[in-house]
């Protein structure tokens, strides 16, 4: 009883602890704020929700926050998780109606920079000269010409690190037949791991680095603070589309968006059967009779080797999210109080936290909720170089801005591909491939080393390429590589 009554004290201290932080914080941040040039200020409905966040993390770190139950945890039945292929095909004249009711939104916010590249990752070459921002439009572009009149927008969703860039790309496509419109995400401070402190409040000199965008999860508040909903409802809008830019995977699919009118579902996740790469992925779960992703990091101690299993979870979140404009206002007008993430980083060799939120998280907020267990092929993300080789190869073609799994291949399931340091950025990539080689028999690839590929290559089966240190594997042109490992400099051997 005695050490129960410690820990309810030292709970109640700490909490008194940070009531006094929180209210101490936000007359500082406001007194920040007014004195702030005008390019370092926040805006009202960014501190305020900023002011929020903070607020709840600390008053949930000291375990105020309810852990989930394992024990409530149970599969999501037929309603929750409906498979794609049962999942009726629309005619024409409903193709039209459902098109005129949608909206496209891709997530802009991030930088090319882990692939070694400068501005918004939206406009890394991925096939020839064409970017990923390239191959949204004419996706869009498409609709809008195959059914007149249905006027199908795109919106991106900048951050303030994509936000300048992005405005003088999206001129190029002002004859193109879709309006392109952009909103930016909010812009929040970093917080000092020791002193939970707000980075800017540490120093007078203003900083970008002080500043972070607070992951997807924000995009409810920031299309709301726009104005971008209410826009998109007096048009007719009635569902939006969001997905990762770089999921080159996620296309319009009007037998989802089918599903969700004629279930009057306001939420629909996508999600795709997992595999070994993907064990720590988000999943579908029913908990106390609703649907909600259960994340890796919600998972109890002690539960992570079930979590991590293909038999009991079977799927896991794409990030393709369709939901009802209409829900989105009512959600955000109740109140939206999303999981809070609490990623570290280091800046100028200080330990940070960013708090941030998934777009995923707010599935249990909206009406008949849904997922749908969608094929690979809907989940085609580039955030390596191993990925871009296979989105170059001839493993797929193009198709109005759509990329279609080249009929040649045999198998439904792409290569396994692990390109190693010397290719992680795109310029050393790029050096390393005269051409990307061909790659519709292969099963699995790993190059490490300093390795290079002429022109012409043929990849079959299992291909394992290491370049010992201090020396060179030049593939010579025209080569056909099957089930070989090679080694040193091209010592040969059947695999």
């Amino acid at each position: 009883m005695q050490g129960n009554s410690r820990t309810a004290s030292m709970l109640d201290f700490q909490g008194r602890m940070d009531s006094h932080i929180e209210n101490a914080l936000e007359e500082k941040m406001k007194n920040l704020n007014l004195k702030a040039a005008t390019e370092s200020k926040m805006t009202d409905l960014e501190l305020n929700g900023f002011l929020r966040l903070y607020g709840r993390y600390l008053r949930e770190r000291h375990n105020n926050k309810k852990e989930i139950d394992w024990n409530l945890i149970a599969s999501p039945n037929s309603s929750m998780l409906r498979p794609y292929n049962e999942l009726p095909e629309p005619n024409e004249q409903e193709n039209h109606f459902l098109l005129s009711k949608l909206v496209v939104c891709k997530l802009n916010g991030g930088l090319g920079t882990s692939m070694g590249c400068k501005g918004p990752k939206s406009v890394i070459e991925v096939r020839g000269d064409t970017t990923f921002l390239d191959l949204t439009v004419q996706q869009v572009e498409t609709l809008n010409k195959t059914y007149p009149g249905a006027d199908v927008p795109l919106l991106l969703m900048n951050s303030f690190n994509t936000d300048e860039d992005t405005a003088k790309i999206v001129t190029k496509y002002s004859a193109a037949s879709v309006n392109v419109f952009t909103f930016n995400q909010s812009r929040y401070p970093r917080i000092l791991k020791e002193t939970l402190e707000p980075l800017p409040m540490t120093h007078s000199k203003p900083d970008e680095e002080d500043w972070y965008p607070p992951g997807h999860g924000d995009v409810y508040e920031a299309l709301t603070n726009s104005g971008l909903v209410d826009t998109l409802l007096a048009q007719g809008k009635e569902y939006i589309f969001v997905s990762n830019v770089d999921n080159l995977g996620a296309v319009v699919d009007t037998r989802i968006l089918k599903m969700l009118v004629d279930s009057q579902s306001e939420y629909c996740m996508e999600l795709t059967d997992k595999t070994r790469a993907d064990i720590k992925g988000g999943t579908l779960i029913s908990y106390e009779g609703k649907s909600q992703l259960l994340e890796v990091a919600q998972v109890p101690k002690g539960y992570m080797e079930e979590f991590k299993s293909v038999k009991k979870f079977k799927v896991f979140n794409t990030n393709n999210i369709w939901i009802s404009l209409r829900a989105i206002k009512r959600v955000m007008q109740k109140g939206l109080e999303l999981d809070i993430i609490e990623n570290g980083k280091e800046v100028r060799g200080q330990k940070v936290i960013q708090l941030e939120t998934a777009i995923g998280a707010a599935i249990g907020y909206f009406e008949r909720a849904c997922g749908v267990n969608v094929p690979r092929s809907r989940f085609l993300p580039v955030k390596t170089t191993s990925d871009l080789f296979l989105i170059q190869s001839n493993l797929y073609k193009l198709k109005s801005g759509c990329l279609v799994m080249n009929p040649a291949r045999m198998f439904s399931s792409t290569p396994v591909v692990k390109l190693g340091p010397e290719f992680k950025k795109v310029q050393g990539y790029d050096a390393r491939f005269a051409s990307i080689p061909d790659i519709i028999e292969l099963d699995h690839l790993t190059v490490t080393g300093d390795v290079y590929f002429g022109k012409g290559v043929v990849l079959k089966g299992t291909v394992i390429i290491v370049a010992n240190p201090g020396s060179v594997v030049m593939i010579p042109e025209g080569s056909i590589l099957e089930n070989k490992v090679i080694t040193g400099n091209l010592h040969i051997m059947e695999h």
